[in-house]
């Protein structure tokens, strides 16, 4: 019923009636912060190590709600405790991909208890996460946490490796 009412008003006359309204362009995109650009493009110590050796961690999370898959391994120094090779693969967002690559130069040349106080928010603030991408910084803390319980649990009894409760290997 409509169409036919405007087809009764002259061409002319129907154009000046309609409203003028000028919209600014509005972009919908939130821009990655540029240290989540170059993590993403350009990711450190991607890859994989023997999760059958007894020195190394291995930690895989994912958030079923996006689909991000985080496997993240490190391999600590019996004798020091240090962490001295991390690797990491991750399938997923530019967001979970940076934070993955973030926390692999982070953990690396910490001890197993100064790279477990590592939390989201160190990595949230330093890539700039927007709200909406605060799981992928929980999904990198949950894989370093992931991949140190996964080490401890291979030395079973063995002892720790500092302080005064330390085993000779």
């Amino acid at each position: 019923m409509f169409p036919r009412t405007l087809r009764t008003i002259p061409t002319g006359l129907a154009r000046s009636m309609a409203p003028r309204v000028t919209l600014a362009p509005i972009s919908f995109t939130r821009p990655y912060h540029e240290k989540v650009i170059d993590h993403y493009t350009n990711p450190r110590n991607v890859g994989s190590l023997d999760k059958n050796l007894p020195n190394v961690g291995t930690g895989l999370v994912g958030a079923p709600a996006c689909g991000d898959v985080m496997r993240l391994q490190i391999q600590v120094n019996d004798a020091t405790g240090i962490i001295e090779d991390v690797k990491f693969k991750t399938f997923g967002c530019g967001s979970a991909i940076a934070s993955s690559s973030y926390v692999t130069e982070l953990v690396r040349g910490k001890t197993l208890e100064e790279a477990s106080k590592i939390n989201n928010g160190i990595i949230a603030k330093e890539l700039s996460l927007p709200p909406v991408k605060l799981h992928c910084s929980m999904l990198a803390e949950d894989a370093i946490k992931s991949a140190i319980k996964d080490y401890t649990s291979k030395r079973g009894k063995r002892g720790p490796t500092l302080g005064p409760d330390a085993v000779a290997l």
